[in-house]
């Protein structure tokens, strides 16, 4: 595109927004911007655990970005510390792995970080080009299965049923069910963390307000009910968007305590694992400009609404798509619905993992140069 193309673009562009006074200040190049694959970028993140309660013997658990795709891969984990035992280990029967430390009753003061090294890039499908994708078939049952939070019968599959009505492709289907959580829940910017994924209780009271963990949940159960592969996958923002959104960007990338999102995506035969994030449609909905935004085809919803079905940002890590996971060496006897924030706990019980200032926990990222 030539300099005068992309000055007449920018200049149209504004004066477009001019006409619309619910506009936030996102201007034209969120507007313009579309969704891409790659180029690869490096990212450290740093995670750093101090104890304050320290009663007994301390155990703590961290994720870890261990997800090895087309668009995330490793570059290595390290960690430092003052436990007498800090190893990975495993919930193997979920495919999760999880930084494990114990500290013994007489360590006054428990600390240790780990660090972790990544590439990551975004995604995007072209849907004039399908092909014929394979996937390991023990991958795809479990993600058509249900679990502890997301059913797949009853008011779920009915609700999905409904929803999805006179779709007859699985594209056509997975469209339905995005637009009808984007249309039907909300984003509660009230609900701690990222809400916990109940979603028979949301469908049953017809309470769908909640946060990503809660919304795309809905998504996923919805597209496993009706036979279409499903996932929520559990991570991190790291950067800000392109979208220029400041909803979908980490505002301070040394403080990544309340940066958790996590997104969703479907197994289509046609094309494999497609991203999918409605989740992110209904926060900039409700949260990016002062007034709720109800239209998803509003100027400022619509190019989320569009970009992120089909698509990701690399400003995002990646954890794991675990649900029901068990902590190994936990006291606990229950599982949690995911893993996305740090675990503890010691002699008085678990750790409140939502509130980083009392458990002590600091979540930092910088980019790494190329």
């Amino acid at each position: 595109m030539s300099d005068t193309v992309s000055r007449r673009s920018l200049i149209q562009g504004a004066c477009a927004l001019a006409a619309a006074p619910l506009l936030p200040p996102v201007l034209a190049q969120e507007r313009r911007y579309e969704p891409q694959v790659g180029p690869w970028r490096g990212f450290e993140t740093t995670t750093t655990v101090t104890v304050a309660d320290h009663q007994g013997t301390t155990r703590v658990w961290l994720p870890l970005p261990d997800v090895e795709t087309d668009y995330q891969r490793s570059l290595g984990h390290d960690w430092t510390g003052n436990a007498t035992t800090m190893k990975l280990v495993a919930d193997a029967g979920r495919g999760v792995r999880m930084l494990y430390a114990e500290f013994p009753p007489g360590v006054g003061a428990p600390t240790f970080t780990l660090v972790s090294r990544l590439q990551t890039r975004g995604r995007s499908i072209d849907w004039s080009k399908p092909g014929r994708a394979s996937e390991d078939p023990e991958v795809l049952r479990a993600a058509l299965a249900p679990s502890e939070l997301m059913p797949t019968d009853g008011i779920v599959r009915k609700t999905a049923l409904e929803a999805t009505r006179g779709a007859r492709t699985e594209i056509e289907k997975v469209q339905a069910l995005y637009r009808w959580v984007v249309t039907n829940a909300h984003r509660e910017p009230k609900v701690k963390g990222c809400g916990t994924g109940d979603v028979r209780t949301m469908l049953e009271t017809g309470n769908l307000a909640g946060k990503c963990a809660d919304l795309n949940a809905v998504f996923v159960a919805m597209s496993r009910s009706v036979g279409i592969p499903a996932r929520d996958v559990y991570g991190l923002r790291v950067a800000p968007s392109a979208f220029g959104y400041k909803e979908l960007g980490a505002g301070n990338p040394a403080s990544l305590k309340s940066a958790q999102h996590c997104r969703a995506e479907v197994f289509l035969r046609q094309h494999g694992w497609v991203a999918m994030d409605p989740a992110d449609v209904l926060k900039v909905m409700r949260q990016e400009t002062p007034e709720w935004i109800r239209d998803p085809a509003h100027p400022v919803a619509a190019p989320v609404n569009k970009g992120l079905f089909g698509h990701w940002e690399g400003n995002w890590i990646a954890y794991n798509t675990a649900h029901d996971v068990r902590l190994p060496g936990s006291a606990g006897k229950g599982t949690l619905p995911f893993l996305m924030y740090p675990q503890g706990e010691n002699a008085s019980g678990a750790f409140d993992s939502l509130s980083p200032d009392s458990f002590r926990y600091t979540i930092a990222a910088r980019e790494l140069g190329a």
